[in-house]
Parts: C-alpha cells; sequence; structure tokens
C-alpha cells in the first residue's frame, strides 16, 4: 500500500513540476518527465501486482 502511495505522490510531483511557474524550481524541471515516467510505470505495475 506505501508504494502506491509513494507512486502516485512521484507522479503527482513530476506533473506538479512540468506545470508550476515557479522560479524556485527552475533547476529541477528538466526531471518532470523523469518523476512522471517513472511513478506512473511504478504505480501501473503496482497496481497490476497487487494481491
Amino acid at each position: 500500500m506505501f508504494g502506491i502511495v509513494l507512486s502516485a505522490f512521484m507522479l503527482l510531483f513530476g506533473i506538479f513540476l512540468k506545470l508550476t511557474k515557479n522560479p524556485g524550481f527552475a533547476q529541477s524541471k528538466k526531471f518532470a518527465w523523469v518523476f512522471i515516467a517513472v511513478g506512473l510505470l511504478s504505480l501501473i505495475f503496482k497496481i497490476v501486482n497487487y494481491q
């Protein structure tokens, strides 16, 4: 259950980085697609393998 929450948080954080206009996150914006991809893939696989 913790893994699903963590994956969802990574996905939401990636979306936040992609959409934010805050200059404080300017250095991290290039990692937005990485967070989105890793969060989405791990969320899908955790839901599929959830027993």
